[in-house]
Parts: C-alpha cells; structure tokens; sequence
C-alpha cells in the first residue's frame, strides 16, 4: 500500500506534519506488518478545515446527486471487497473467509441498504403552515473501532453522505489498513474534494482533537465505554452532536420450551463469532436452573468443536484476539471466573495447547456463574460464555437487565409470543428473537453505558440531519 505514511485530505494523498509512527501488528504472528503516519492537532486543522470549505457546496447537492455518487461507491467497493478483506484478516487476525465475506461484506450490504433509503426519504414535509426540512449537520467527526473495522466505517460515513454532511474519519490505529483501503475506493469513486477526510493516529491525539474542535458539528464513536466517556467531555465545550456506541453484555434468555440442543448450540456460537470481538455479543446465557448440567455439556461440546488457528487455513474458525494488551486482560478475567468459584467446563487459561505464538485465546465456558461475579459484569470481549442459572421467567429478565450496559439482548423460545413480551421488557437498543438475523433496516444503538443514537438505515441517517421548521410557509 501506497498511502501508509499519508493522510488523505481535501481530495488527495498528503504528508503528514509531524513524524509520528504507529506499528501495525498482526495478532497472528504478533510481527509489525506495516507502519501507519500518526497524525496530531494540527492534521486534524488541516482536514477539518478542508471539510468545512467543501461543506458549501456538497450540503445543497441534490438527493439525486447523491444517490450517483453512493451507487458509483458501491460498484468500486465491490472491485475492491476480497482485497479490503485480506487486510482485514491480516490486521485483526479475522479468518480470511469470514474477513472477506463477513466482515467486508458488510459494506456491501450497507452499501445497498443506504442507496434503497435515500431513494424512498423525503428531506422536507409540510405540517400544516410549517415547512419541517431535514438539513445536514455540518463536518462530522467519526472515529472507529478496529472489530468490526469495515462495518464501522461505512455505518457512519455512507449516511453522513447521503445525508450531504462532509466528514473527517478517525480508524482505530489497531485496525487502519482496510481505512485507507476504502479512503482509496471513495477517490476512485469520485467523491467530491473535502467531503472526506482521514487522519490516522491515536484516540489521545486525533480523537480528542476532533472531538473538542469548534468547527466539528458532530461526533460520532464507536469504541469501549471509557472512550465514550473522554469524547463526551472533550465535546461538551462547543455543545456538539455527540452520538456513541459503546460496550455490552448482552443476556440471552433461553425460555424452558426451546430445544435446547439447538439454542444452546447456536447462541454459544453466536457468543464466540469474531472471537467473541463483538459488543452486541451474547455473552451471558440465561438457563432455567434445572437445565443448568445440561446446557453446560451442550456448551462445552461446542466450544471445543470450535477450531482456532492461522486465519489464512481454510479450516479456521477463530483468529487471535487483537492484541497484547486485550489477550491479558481476557486471561485475567478467566482466572478471575475460576477463582471465584464459577465452573469452567471448556477452555480455560492460556493458548491452544498447539499454538506458542499469536494471541489465540481458547474458546472457554462457564457454568454455574453467579450475578456480581467479574466474568458475569464486565465485558470480556473474547471468545468467553458465562452460563447464568434462573428461577423462573421474572427472575430471568431482572437478571438480563442488571448490568450498566445495554445494546443488545437475546430471546429464544418456541412460542413467539412469549419471546415477544419478553423481548419488551429487555433494556436494551435491540433485542434478537429465535437468533434472527441482524435487521440492516433495524436500529442500532445502545440504552445506558452502551451509549446513545443510532445506526443502520433511516436511523443512521436522521443522525447526520438538523431539523428545521420554516413557519408560514403554507397557506394559512
């Protein structure tokens, strides 16, 4: 890749001003594949500076304009899909066919979602003698997490665009590869001077530099909690749209009715897809008490089915964790589940017994977890499932609503009804019945510490959109 030590700004490929560096290393072979420019302040000046002059003119294109340029978007994506993929694989450890399919799939999908809702959306309707126009906000800051790098990305800059808003993206330093990657679709696809911008470098740096500049209009994070909280009081001085999501701990009700060979199978699977690297994650299984023994042992089986290894194999199920730092903190929480008195029946501490390099993490499950304990609160973001004991059906939605977090929960049942007043009374952004697929048209976002707004479809884009009433201009 051409552009590794260049940031991309008002329509080209630039150097940055200071001489910072960034390793990128891939958690498989924990060896620097490649260094990234690290960019400060005054890149940041320089990129939103340009979002801002660009704003005049890509804000009052028409819809129509807009749609060309998402559909001429997609069709350079879809050249460029299998190799955004590799880098993702390469600089997260995703196995290399879910890294093409799954993971750099989704900015196709989206691609095509965000095309169908701003063909069908009207930016301005009367009501009664008040004309409510929908306008874009301004320059948006975006900055990404690195587990879901592509999806990310395009969640937050396709709606910034459909909705005429010009932007600066911030990746996670983790992850940047697949950010230039795309950063060279969209100039390929002709998006206009200014309208996009990158600035790759550190939360610390660029982050919060974007976060407290008086010429953003908008922030939007996807990250841990503790990101949300710094974004947050960085922008609270200029009074911008902060939008955020965050952590979870997502709880997955398993009603007594359901086949339980089957739910348990599948939601411990959901629980370690992307090597448990996943906020929506269902975590926490929620099992009558009486059924405990058994859903352990339907658990472990299929946990230990699971095959980690070189992402590059084709027989892979789990990568590595991202790093260092989030392999220690995985194992720590293990132990933490052992010493206080959980019951490990798969995985446990340390590597694969096959594996002496890479942050390969075994894929490990907990039964007889009790509420308080560490592995049952904390987000663990790993390929870890604690299996929670309830008395009845009350007791089991008190429990799936006893954490700060609250972005995604889980029912399974064989009576739709059932799950669905369950699903009500579940604090969470979104609720997932009978393990349906996610909903591209859904909304997407947390309650509590799992952040606040939305993305995906309309959700995503009213984000990036101002509301104005233009009173009298009706007929009275």
């Amino acid at each position: 890749m051409s552009n590794l030590l260049k940031f991309y700004i008002d329509g080209q490929w630039v150097a940055p001003i200071g001489a910072g560096r960034i390793q990128v290393i891939n958690p498989a072979t924990e060896e620097s594949i490649a260094e990234i420019a690290a960019g400060g302040s005054a890149d940041v000046d320089r990129a939103v500076a340009a979002a801002r002059r660009a704003f005049v003119a890509f804000s009052v294109t028409s819809k129509d304009e807009r749609l060309t340029l998402l559909r001429r978007i997609l069709e350079v994506y879809q050249d460029h899909q299998m190799r955004i993929g590799d880098l993702i694989s390469s600089e997260m450890g995703a196995p290399i066919g879910f890294a093409r399919n799954a993971q750099a799939g989704t900015g196709q999908g989206h691609l095509k979602k965000m095309i169908e809702v701003l063909e069908a959306y009207t930016f301005e309707m009367l009501n009664g003698t008040t004309m409510v126009r929908r306008e874009p906000i301004g320059v948006a800051g975006l900055v990404t997490p690195w587990n879901w790098p592509i999806n990310q990305i395009v969640c937050k800059v396709l709606p910034a665009l459909a909705a005429g808003c010009t932007m600066v993206l911030k990746p996670s330093e983790l992850s940047p590869l697949s950010g230039i990657a795309f950063t060279e679709v969209l100039h390929e696809a002709g998006v206009p001077s200014g309208v996009f911008n990158l600035v790759n470098g550190s939360g610390e740096e660029v982050g919060e530099a974007l976060s407290a500049h008086p010429d953003v209009d908008m922030i939007s994070l996807t990250g841990s909690t503790r990101a949300g909280v710094a974004v947050s009081r960085a922008a609270a001085g200029t009074i911008k749209r902060v939008t955020l999501e965050l952590g979870g701990k997502a709880p997955n009700i398993l009603l007594p009715d359901v086949d339980f060979e089957d739910a348990v199978r599948r939601g411990t699977l959901a629980c370690m897809r992307n090597t448990g690297q996943s906020c929506s994650a269902p975590t926490r299984m929620l099992v009558p008490q009486s059924q405990m023994a058994r859903a352990a042992q339907i658990a472990a089986d299929a946990a230990n089915g699971l095959r980690v290894g070189d992402p590059n194999a084709p027989e892979t199920d789990l990568g590595p964790v991202i790093s260092k730092t989030q392999f220690e903190k995985i194992q720590a929480l293990i132990r933490s589940g052992i010493e206080q008195g959980a019951r490990l029946v798969a995985g446990g501490p340390g590597r694969p017994a096959d594996l002496s390099k890479g942050y390969y993490v075994r894929p490990t499950v907990f039964a007889d977890v009790k509420t308080g304990m560490r592995i049952e609160r904390e987000e663990i973001f790993g390929p870890v499932l604690s299996i929670v004991g309830y008395r009845d059906e009350d007791h089991a939605i008190e429990i799936a609503n006893d954490t700060v977090y609250g972005l995604t929960g889980y029912v399974q049942s064989r009576d739709l009804d059932r799950a669905r007043a369950v699903a009500r009374r579940i604090r969470a952004g979104s609720v997932l019945i009978n393990y349906a697929p996610v909903d591209s048209n859904g909304p997407f976002g947390g309650y509590k510490q799992s952040g606040n707004g939305r993305e995906y479809g309309i959700f995503g884009l009213e984000e990036f959109l101002e509301v104005k009433g233009m009173v009298g201009y009706g007929d009275s």
